[in-house]
This record gives C-alpha cells, structure tokens and sequence, in this order.
C-alpha cells in the first residue's frame, strides 16, 4: 500500500492537513497517510509531504532540530526521486536561500530566493492574506483540472522568486506577480495552503496522490 508522510516538526497546526490528505487518499484510493517526524517514516514513504507556517528561519532551524529529519527527506527526494510537495514555508525552503529577517540558507533544490512582497500599489496590505485567482504558467500534472481564475488561500509576507522561468507553475496579482506554484522533476510547492483552498486545494491534493513522475 502507497504511503505518504506529512512531516512533523513543531512548525505548524497540521490537523487540516492531515485530514485534507487523508481525505483524497479514501477518495482516490491512494493508500495511507501517516504525520510523523521519524527518519525511518520518511525513509519508507512512497510520497513526502513538508509544511510550514510562520518565518523561514525559524521553520528551517526547527527542521534541523530533529536529528536525521531532513537528511532523510533530501536522500528519498533528490536521490531516489520521490514525489516532494512543499506547502508555504515548507515550499520557500525548497530555494537556495531565504531573506526574512536574516539570510537563511534553504534546500537548494529549485534555484531563486525568498524576498518580501512589495505590491506596486501601496493600498495593498502585508501579508497577502486571503483568497486570490491562480494564474497557471505551464502545464504539470498537479495541476490537472485547475485552471487560471480558480481560487486559493494564501497567508504570507514574502514569496518565492524563482532562478529560472521553468520552474514557475503558476503565479497571482497582488500588486505585481507572486509566485504560487513551483516545480522541477519530482518536487512542487505551493505558496498557498491546498488544505484551506477547498474544491482547488483538494484537486491539487488528489493530483498530487497520484502523480508518477
């Protein structure tokens, strides 16, 4: 049986998450969902799912507390390729380094940092917060059945600019473009919480059960 692993390490109120995910994985029959912070649990997963709420830095320290955690992320995911989706501060660490507060270096895994949103118009507050329309750059299995205008959920002060072009999904308008969707190879990563985003963030979820990349 498939089993996918929403990791846990004190970063975040995963109960929506956890259900979300196990949700799509009865209604797919995608197999089974275990949160855990155990090495040995990522290292079996078939699918790995890392969150993230509040500050990159305190995210990635906190990531790094749990001995072995991320060791065993990074070697399931970029040297045997499977399937990664990061959620908010859990896709900004995908990026080589992030800027709030102080520089903090991330994954590396997608190339680009993570600077603070400075819509065009000052009428617009930070943090982004609230609903927005996805506009979708390019095609990718995850986002099968989403199109441009659905709605997500967002709550963040700063955003993932991406290196290259490719590796942009799908992004909104808050006074200027904000990165909501990232990918390469067998990793992606949502700005917005798919959890909290209903009818869009489910479809993204089961999508994701199911990807073979």
């Amino acid at each position: 049986m498939s089993l996918t692993v929403v990791v846990d390490y004190d970063s975040g109120n995963l109960h929506s998450a956890e259900k979300a995910f196990q949700r799509m994985a009865a209604e797919t029959g995608a197999g089974s969902v275990l949160v855990s912070s155990r090495p040995e649990d990522v290292a079996r997963a078939d699918r790995i799912v890392l969150p993230g709420d509040g500050a990159f830095p305190a995210c990635r320290e906190a990531l790094d507390r749990f001995t072995g955690l991320f060791e065993a992320i990074e070697e399931a995911v970029t040297a045997r390729a499977r399937p990664f989706l990061g959620i908010c501060i859990g896709m900004q660490m995908m990026a080589t380094r992030g800027l709030e507060y102080r520089e903090t270096p991330g994954f590396g895994w997608i190339g680009g940092e993570v600077v603070k949103i400075e819509p065009a118009d000052k009428a617009l507050k930070v943090p982004h917060m609230g609903w927005n329309d996805l506009v979708i750059d390019r095609p990718h299995p995850v986002l099968a059945g989403i199109t441009t205008g659905n709605h997500a959920y967002f709550v963040h002060s700063y955003h993932f600019r991406v290196a290259d072009p490719a590796h942009l999904l799908a992004h909104c308008d808050y006074g200027g473009p904000i990165t909501a969707i990232v990918g390469r190879d067998n990793m992606v990563g949502t700005q917005f919480h798919p959890e909290k985003s209903q009818s869009t963030g489910l479809r993204l979820i089961a999508n994701f059960l199911a990807w073979r990349p």
